[in-house]
């Protein structure tokens, strides 16, 4: 009966997204230069903008939704938005639970950022919670330590509670500066299958038009435009 009544509530969002056309794109508002909430408490970022223009594309309206990172999915299950589209690395582990858009974010690498260049890396190593990075830290033998969010995993390296911290690398090129004196450290580790945009396996028809809107910036050279404007000239792009 349970299954039962789970699998009616996902037709009738799936049927509520069909008749609607409205979109609401849930991020974590937390992830600069991906997702943050700018000085108007508005989503901004890399994501907000390929979010944007996805939708203008796909003809679909969109609603922007923040969430905690660590019950973002979950949330997404529970029909709170309709996708994810938060910095979320595509992972086997991942599509056991969603789907995933073809990527709008080519795979690019982690990294560690310590206080010195030789930082022990096999001691403690902070990462956010539920990532890909928590996971190989976990498995490559240090102590794990994990936080709600990456600003929380700077400061924790910053007042010496762990050696390191370990994310990508992207996201952690802005704290790695004279003043903050964070700097490299260890070598840089690929990662995952890109960046997509997550949704509910029942929703097969959002998914076919993002994946061919994500499409259209591939091919005319948007999509890499807003990856060099957010991430810099030296960024992967497709």
């Amino acid at each position: 009966m349970k299954t039962l009544i789970l699998s009616t509530a996902a037709l009738a969002l799936s049927a509520g997204f069909a008749m609607a056309d409205t979109v609401r794109m849930g991020t974590e508002g937390a992830y600069p230069p991906y997702n943050f909430i700018d000085d108007k408490g508005e989503v901004a970022g890399f994501e907000r903008e390929v979010g944007d223009e996805l939708c203008k594309r796909a003809e679909l309206t969109c609603e922007w939704v923040t969430n905690e990172w660590d019950s973002i999915i979950p949330n997404l299950l529970s029909g709170n938005y309709d996708t994810i589209i938060a910095g979320m690395s595509i992972t086997d582990e991942r599509l056991q639970t969603i789907d995933f858009s073809q990527n709008y974010f080519p795979p690019a690498a982690s990294a560690y950022i310590a206080l010195e260049a030789g930082a022990d890396l096999t001691g403690p190593v902070a990462a956010q919670v539920n990532t890909i990075q928590a996971d190989y830290v976990a498995d490559s033998g240090a102590t794990l330590v994990e936080f709600d969010n990456l600003d929380d995993t700077v400061a924790a390296v910053k007042n010496g509670e762990v050696n390191a911290v370990f994310a990508d690398k992207d996201a952690l090129v802005p704290f790695v500066t004279p003043e903050t004196g964070l700097v490299w450290a260890g070598e840089d580790v690929p990662l995952g299958g890109g960046i997509g945009i997550g949704l509910r396996k029942s929703d097969t028809e959002l998914k076919a038009k993002l994946d061919a809107a994500i499409q259209t910036m591939k091919d005319d050279g948007s999509l890499n435009a807003l990856i060099v404007k957010h991430f810099g000239e030296e960024a992967k792009t497709f």
